[in-house]
């Protein structure tokens, strides 16, 4: 199911844990696979579960708890605003209803191109910055009012392919 060369990036990360602990690189392990598929999928799981000789469901459990890890193919661009309290006190719903509406995708949906997949999340930590989001897991954005969402999709939109 994995090239060789995913297994031994599986391996680099197995190895920094005592042999007996293999199940500790279950992070790592899927965060390669989704960096190489671009989502984990069930049969992804099912194989990280057989390298690191850990039950299938306590793999999925952990694909499942973090929003790191996308279960479904998603957009080149995966905007995950920030609902949890602080931010919805600053704007975090409607800016999720902003992007929503102005990509004309439900929360949760991708754009009918697959550039864009809008999601609430759970909070970023970034409460002071309120309403926060995440681009693509890696990159935090802060104060994200309406004219600074419009302003990131279009920035975004602008990136060549």
């Amino acid at each position: 199911m994995f090239s060789e060369s995913t297994r031994e990036r599986f391996e680099r990360e197995i190895a920094k844990y005592p042999a007996d602990q293999r199940a500790s690189a279950v992070i790592a392990c899927l965060a390669i696979v989704q960096q190489e598929k671009g989502h984990v999928s069930a049969e992804a799981e099912k194989g990280v579960a057989e390298v690191l000789g850990m039950p299938p469901i306590a793999v999925h459990e952990v694909t499942t708890f973090y929003n790191m890890f996308n279960q479904a193919p998603v957009g080149r661009y995966k905007l995950n605003v920030c609902t949890n309290l602080p931010c919805q006190l600053r704007g975090g719903q409607r800016a999720l209803e902003h992007l929503c509406e102005t990509l004309g995708v439900e929360d949760g949906g991708t754009t009918a191109d697959g550039a864009f997949t809008v999601s609430k999340c759970e909070c970023l930590g970034a409460c002071a910055d309120a309403p926060v989001m995440l681009v693509n897991d890696r990159q935090m954005c802060s104060f994200m009012s309406n004219d600074r969402l419009d302003e990131l999709v279009a920035l975004l939109r602008s990136q060549p392919r």
